[in-house]
């Protein structure tokens, strides 16, 4: 990993949000998102496709997003980009080094 990547690549700036739950009275919980912080990443589209779920058809994108190591990062969370939405499927060191975070992410409602 650390050999292909260079951090000049890191061009698309990301917020990455984490969950924050508050009863709503009725025995739920409401979600809203808090920003943990802004950093900047290498975002790269890795699969396709598309579901007929709800009677619509919904296309999905996964995505390989790189980013400097940072601790903390859950597949609850997810990144912003704009009105992009990428939901963290997973989130790890690829060699252990603790120079890089490899997330994979699916991009929501396209």
């Amino acid at each position: 990993m650390s050999a292909d990547i260079h951090i000049g690549e890191l061009r698309t700036r990301l917020t990455l949000e984490a969950p924050s739950r508050t009863a709503d009275g009725g025995g739920g919980a409401a979600v809203t998102w808090t920003t943990v912080c802004e950093l900047w990443a290498r975002v790269r589209p890795v699969s396709g496709g598309e579901s007929f779920a709800l009677d619509r058809t919904a296309g999905t994108v996964g995505h390989e997003i790189v980013i400097r190591h940072r601790g903390g990062i859950t597949p609850q969370m997810r990144f912003r980009s704009g009105t992009r939405v990428f939901d963290i499927r997973a989130a790890f060191d690829p060699d252990g080094r603790r120079r890089w975070m490899r997330c994979l992410a699916q991009e929501r409602d396209l």
